[in-house]
């Protein structure tokens, strides 16, 4: 079961290297402009950040923190890429709809929360492709390389 759910499927090389760009550009960009910052300014963020489901400040803020940062990094580099990418559909969903209201535009928009859940679900859905992590340890041929042989 477990070796079925992270397997990365049988894709062209070239939808690899688009989940693998996709995965990159999603992940990195997650992890450097919205995680990090908040790893780094964690006890000044966490007293007042938004807490949707009443469970503290600082256990909302420690979840978003572990989804924008770990998360982020699991799924840059495609390791154990439904569940990094479920986590932060969830993480995106909260943000979109709880926080922004479902709000595309104007004032406290929540567009860009819209687009990464977009593309979360889209790698959720897709899997990580032959280029990644997940390949070597989950993968059917994973001692041969993201490349088959015919």
């Amino acid at each position: 079961m477990m070796k079925k759910l992270f397997a990365p499927g049988n894709d062209s090389a070239l939808t690899s290297l688009g989940l693998l760009v996709l995965r990159l550009w999603l992940g990195l960009t997650m992890l450097l402009n919205h995680g990090w910052g908040k790893l780094n300014h964690f006890s000044n963020m966490a007293p007042k950040f938004f807490d949707p489901f009443h469970i503290g400040s600082t256990a909302s803020f420690s979840l978003v923190v572990f989804a924008e940062v770990g998360a982020a990094a699991l799924l840059a580099i495609g390791l154990l890429t439904r569940f990094a990418a479920l986590t932060l559909m969830i993480d995106l969903g909260v943000a979109f709809f709880l926080f922004h209201k479902m709000a595309l535009s104007g004032p406290g928009s929540g567009e860009l929360a819209f687009i990464y859940l977009a593309g979360f679900a889209a790698l959720f859905v897709a899997g990580p492709g032959k280029i990644s992590a997940d390949r070597v340890f989950f993968g059917k041929t994973a001692k041969s390389g993201w490349r088959e042989k015919k």
